[in-house]
């Protein structure tokens, strides 16, 4: 290759057998050629190789025959026998004095005074000097280019301009380099040949005897190249000094334009390196130019996609260069337009003369051809992005053609669907390419001719989603001017963030709104175009449904009264997965268009929602009880989907009571009857395993779930539902080798009614039934639910109840709402159920308590009672919601209805909201503390079990409960007076027969077990709401039940923030219940807030000791004498107070003993000995027998003064405090 002073450059050929070292290649060089290589040759020759091979040996033959008739050769021979060390000694003692001058020209060691020019001087010196003064040169050059601290200058030196002694030059500066690597660094050389004349043939003849170093070399001149190339002279001469390197290595001209990227560096470089790239196999649909500027410009890097930006706008503001990379970058884009234009023949134009005859003679086309079609999208999207994003400013002629590239009329292919949407995309966002009323007009017959054929397009193309979609919805845009909508749409088309001024859109508004699509008619059209079959996230681009989304956020179907509900049901009924992005903002906006009107003048403009029966429709074969008898014909997606719209209903409705209120206007909401057809928890179930495909709407879904139904959200449900993946249904495929549906609800039905009698047969169904899943295992719920009340007769066998227990948590993951209702009309009383009482959902909503209704059996059968306390749980959930939904739902109406009818009187004013509210919440707490004192009832052991548990004498965590009869006589009477209240559930339990007293071995029993099952739930009930805790403690229950409480109920320690308002009440009852709480929790829980709590009851106790009269004192110490002994137990720095206070209880109870003359001296002088030795007792090894107290009969002590009885408890609380201290010790 020869440049225009017509110096051969180092062709690819010979570079790639240097490369090699292919000597045949070698040898096939012509003399010209190989004598710019001469330089490598010879020292590969003369020097000691490193590879000793044969081969190697052979070619270093050819290589000397191939150098034995270049006469070059003897002058390189004679540079190589130079004494190198001692010139590179010179060389950085010169460099020293260079550095101490300060860089002056003055004197140099390396060259002594020169008599005559340098170029004189080379000629005539031999071959030590003329590497002294090449050297010398050099240096120089690199100091100054070290010192000008990035500024590029020009170095005018005669050794390197002269034409005659550049070949003789070049051979000394490959040596040099060679031969002293350390003192003249490769890159440093490339760097400073950059700043004299002829630099790049020197630099490429450098690189061509060592090209090892060609990728090392090209980096450093790309980091030490200036960010924008084309601003100055030295860019400019570093870009062309690595374009000739990467076009002597034309392999690596990729690498290095990565390079360039990558330090965005020399942007120019990287078009030109792209200019000049020759594809092996071309790429016919889009060229290596489109490719590269596309990705700089479309890419994810900002910094690159801002350094290149700057390259275009810095490139415009010069004028018209044909040496400008920038125009010729242009020039070859325009050129690349102008050939895929219809009836272009030429597909190449080497000068503008025939640029110009080319773009008339193309004027005159037809339509686009279909293999042009994929470029022209490419190219109209790099256009787009030059402009948009780089700022391009187009000339007339690439205006002109872009246009007219535009409006072409492409095939009816997916590839012609998106090229047409990609310029009418591209029409929007650059209205200035339509200047002239000619060009106005051609855009419009465009616009025309795609609404036309919009229809034909989408059909031949077999495509759903086509550029109708997109102008109905430009057109839509335009008339509510949501211009920046349009200026999202077209960015989102386009692929790329384009600054649009909106005001530039004004031209295209007016055409469109005006010309082309009216507000009616695009309402009209809308509504009769096709759904979308089988919509999904799959089908991209704009579809009918972003039309119909935009007119009903626009309120157009209500304002020119079109009826689009049909519509939107048909489309949700064509939807399959993965779930279209659209549909859940279309049903939202399709909800607020129902319960919204368009206007306050207008109040009836709003849509129809989907009727019941079409929702039943829906659901036909989904229905709670009846998803296992058949399939329905719609889709799972269209099913959620239809069950989202209808809790979204529900929930709008709610949200906007106010709002319909003022207008008067209460929409339906949908029936009871309806949600009860809807199989909720089994379509949450299949949306579970379907997230992904589902997008946001699984999410959703529980959302509304979790406000509207929160007993179909319980965690213990969710965590009874988790599953091995694969696991349970494997295992029921290899056990399950019968149908499915062996038995039939009837013979289940039968084996129930013989249970008694032949329960290993319904053992056998129910295992069966086991292994079934959920779905196959519904049309049994009937049958299984009919018949709990026959397991609650004697002799079922547990086995059976507990398969039963389970079958019955399986249904509850797919059925829930049904099944609590059918199982709760199962377990009624006999009474009820042969008057044939049936309750219903709402019953149940309205009154949870009703489940507690149920036969007293089921409260001694631990598999029934699990199931019924979940389904109590639920409903009192249940009941929370339908209350809070019942007021909202009412309270509006009411309050506009109390307003109407409150105009003209006085004195009558509104019921405040706050009051609606505070009911509600009082029945709230009513209604949960009911079920929790309902269900501590039931822990109350029965007369018969009381016996057992004492004559069992088992021992476990909760004795205290089956201890009763074990308390002293006093103890036993008090116990009997607060359990008389309670006589209903003890005659209950006794008509529980023999399975009520049926005796247990061991550990457990069933009201063991039954009381292991409340204390979860009130666990659950404490932690969810606090306050439920604190208004059963304040409304009191028996004190037999607190050591199941505290030991049972984990949350019971909450209790310890609430004690000291209960010690506060002025009711005494309140205050005992207080203290004796208070001593099982110290017990339980040994914490500083228990020990400051019991400091506070032992002050409180002190204190009302000296305000109680005589007879209260009785009652309130009686009781709560004995909780010391805890408090003392639990914190032994408690003892001294506690013995304090029961000094001055005798002393109080004493005094009035002797006013009765009653001799008590004798217990006094024993009650302060035991004060004053309580630390020596605790301290010593004191028996205990020896302090022992003589035993009373009850009849003495029922018979004894009050205050005596009291002197004795305190003496007995004593013994107690010692005895356990003792007993830790």
């Amino acid at each position: 290759m020869t440049d225009i002073s017509g110096l051969q450059f180092v062709s690819p050929y010979a570079f790639e057998a240097m490369q090699k070292v292919d000597v045949v290649r070698l040898a096939a060089l012509s003399d010209p050629e190989l004598r710019l290589l001469l330089p490598c040759l010879v020292r590969m020759a003369l020097c000691a190789p490193a590879d000793q091979s044969n081969a190697w040996a052979q070619d270093k033959k050819l290589i000397l025959r191939l150098l034995s008739g270049v006469e070059a050769v003897n002058s390189i021979v004679a540079l190589l026998s130079v004494d190198f060390h001692a010139l590179e000694q010179d060389a950085r003692k010169e460099q020293q004095l260079r550095q101490k001058a300060g860089g002056s020209n003055g004197e140099s060691i390396l060259v002594s005074q020169l008599q005559h020019g340098l170029t004189l001087e080379f000629e005539h010196s031999d071959p030590l000097r003329r590497l002294r003064l090449a050297l010398s040169e050099l240096l120089a050059i690199m100091n100054k280019v070290a010192d000008s601290n990035g500024e590029f200058f020009l170095k005018s030196s005669e050794l390197f301009e002269s034409p005659v002694y550049l070949e003789e030059v070049a051979d000394v500066l490959c040596i040099l380099q060679a031969e002293l690597p350390s003192l003249l660094p490769i890159v440093d050389v490339a760097e400073a040949l950059l700043h004299v004349r002829n630099g790049d043939w020197f630099l490429c003849l450098l690189v061509a005897n060592v090209p090892d170093s060609f990728n090392e070399v090209c980096r450093s001149l790309i980091k030490n190249g200036e960010r924008q190339d084309e601003e100055s002279v030295g860019g400019r001469r570093r870009t062309e000094a690595l374009r000739q390197l990467c076009q002597m290595n034309p392999s690596q001209a990729l690498n290095i334009r990565a390079m360039v990227v990558e330090e965005c560096h020399l942007p120019g470089l990287g078009v030109a390196l792209t200019l000049d790239y020759k594809p092996d196999c071309a790429d016919e649909a889009v060229s290596p130019l489109v490719s590269y500027v596309s990705g700089l410009l479309l890419g994810t890097n900002g910094k690159v996609r801002t350094w290149f930006g700057m390259f275009i706008r810095n490139g415009q503001q010069r004028k018209r260069e044909s040496s400008s990379v920038l125009w010729q970058m242009r020039r070859q884009l325009l050129l690349e337009l102008v050939a895929i234009l219809p009836r272009s023949r030429s597909t190449h134009v080497p000068n503008d003369t025939e640029l110009h005859s080319e773009i008339e003679s193309s004027s005159g086309y037809s339509g686009l051809r279909e293999e042009h079609v994929v470029k022209a999208s490419a190219l109209l999207r790099l256009y787009c992005a030059l402009m948009g994003i780089a700022g391009l400013r187009p000339t007339d002629e690439e205006a002109e053609q872009l246009l007219q590239l535009m409006t072409s009329r492409p095939p009816a292919t997916p590839a012609g669907v998106r090229f047409v949407s990609l310029s009418f995309c591209k029409l929007l966002a650059f209205p200035t390419l339509v200047s002239t009323p000619e060009q106005e007009q051609l855009m419009v017959m465009w616009l025309s001719w795609m609404i036309k054929e919009e229809e034909y397009f989408e059909s031949a193309a077999g495509v759903s989603a086509s550029f109708g979609e997109m102008l109905l919805l430009v057109a839509m845009y335009f008339h509510s001017n949501q211009l920046s909508a349009i200026i999202e749409l077209v960015c989102s088309t386009l692929g790329m963030k384009i600054a649009i001024k909106p005001s530039s859109l004004n031209k295209m508004k007016t055409i469109f709104t005006h010309e082309i699509f009216t507000e009616q008619v695009v309402t009209g059209h809308a509504v009769r175009v096709a759904v979308t079959n089988n919509l999904s996230a799959n089908i991209t681009g704009f579809l009918p449904i972003h039309c119909i989304y935009q007119l009903l956020k626009s309120r157009a179907f209500t304002k020119h009264k079109v009826s689009i509900k049909d519509w939107i049901f048909r489309q949700l009924c064509e939807t399959t997965t993965p779930l279209h992005t659209q549909l859940l903002p279309l049903i939202d906006v399709y909800i607020n268009s129902i319960l919204t009107p368009a206007s306050k003048a207008n109040p009836e403009a709003t849509n129809q929602p989907i009727t019941e029966q079409e929702i039943l429709n829906v659901f036909q074969g989904r229905a709670e009880g009846d998803v296992g008898k058949g399939r329905s014909q719609y889709s799972i997606t269209t099913q959620l989907l239809i069950l989202y719209y209808i809790l979204s209903y529900e929930e709008a409705l709610l949200a906007n009571t106010k709002a319909l209120a003022l207008m008067q206007k209460k929409p339906k909401s949908y029936s009871a009857a309806l949600m009860d057809q809807i199989p909720i928890k089994y379509l949450i179930h299949q949306a579970q395993g379907l997230q992904q495909e589902l997008g946001g709407l699984h999410s959703a879904l529980l959302r509304l779930l979790a406000t509207n139904y929160p007993h179909l959200c319980m965690v213990e449900d969710w965590i009874c539902e988790e599953e091995v993946t694969g696991t349970l249904p494997l295992l029921r495929r290899m056990l399950l080798t019968t149908p499915a549906f062996k038995y039939s609800q009837m013979h289940v039905h039968k084996a129930f009614q013989n249970v008694i009698q032949s329960g290993h047969r319904l053992m056998r169904i129910l295992e069966h039934l086991m292994l079934l899943s959920a779905g196959d295992l519904l049309p049994y719920a009937e049958a299984l639910t009919g018949s709990m009340s026959l397991l609650l007769e004697d002799g079922v066998s547990r086995r059976v109840l507990q398969t039963v227990n389970k079958l019955w948590m399986v249904l509850n993951t797919v059925m829930p709402r049904r099944l609590w209702v059918m199982t709760v009309n199962a377990l009624q009383p006999s009474v009820k159920l042969l008057r044939q009482h049936r309750y219903t959902q709402n019953d149940l909503l309205v009154d949870p308590l009703i489940v507690l209704r149920c036969d007293p059996r089921v409260f001694r059968c631990p598999p029934l009672m699990d199931i019924t306390l979940h389904m109590l749980n639920g409903y009192l959930l249940a009941s929370k919601a339908y209350l809070n939904a019942h007021l909202k739902e009412t309270a509006e109406f009411e309050r506009q209805t109390q307003t109407v009818s409150n105009l003209g009187l006085t004195g009558q004013p509104d019921t405040p909201e706050v009051t609606r509210e505070e009911l509600k919440n009082a029945l709230l707490a009513a209604q949960d503390s009911a079920a929790v004192q309902i269900l501590l009832e039931v822990c109350l052991p029965c007369f018969q079990e009381e016996q057992q548990l004492g004559a069992g004498g088992s021992d476990s965590l909760l004795r205290s409960v089956g201890s009763v009869s074990s308390m002293s006589e006093r103890e036993q009477e008090r116990a009997g007076a607060l359990q008389g209240p309670q006589g209903s559930q003890q005659a209950k339990a006794e008509s529980m027969g023999p399975q009520g007293a049926q005796q247990v071995d061991g550990l457990l029993s069933d009201l063991r077990e039954v009381q292991c099952l409340i204390c979860c739930l009130l666990h659950q009930m404490f932690i969810a709401d606090p306050n439920i805790a604190k208004l059963v403690h304040f409304q009191g229950y028996p004190q037999a039940l607190l050591p199941l409480t505290v030991a049972g109920i984990p949350s019971m320690h909450i209790c310890l923030d609430f004690i000291p308002e209960l010690l506060a009440q002025p009711q005494l009852e309140k205050q005992i219940f207080a203290i004796q709480l208070l001593s099982h929790l110290c017990t339980q829980y040994a914490l500083p807030k228990s020990l400051s709590v019991a400091r506070l009851a032992i002050s409180v106790m002190g204190t009302l000791l000296t305000v109680l009269m005589h007879a209260k004192r009785f009652v309130f110490f009686m009781p709560t004498l004995p909780c010391l002994v805890s408090f003392c137990r639990a914190f032994p720095p408690l003892y001294d107070d506690v013995a304090s206070l029961l000094v001055q209880v005798g002393q109080v109870c004493a005094a009035d003993v002797a006013t009765k003359a009653r001799d008590i001296d004798p217990f006094i002088a024993r009650l302060q000995y035991f004060s004053e030795k309580t630390k020596e007792v605790l301290g010593s090894d004191v028996e205990l027998s020896k302090m022992a107290l003589p035993k009373r009969s009850t009849e003495e002590l029922s018979g004894a003064d009050p205050d005596v009885q009291l002197c004795y408890c305190v003496e007995a609380t004593f013994m107690d405090i010692i005895r356990s201290s003792i007993q830790g010790l």
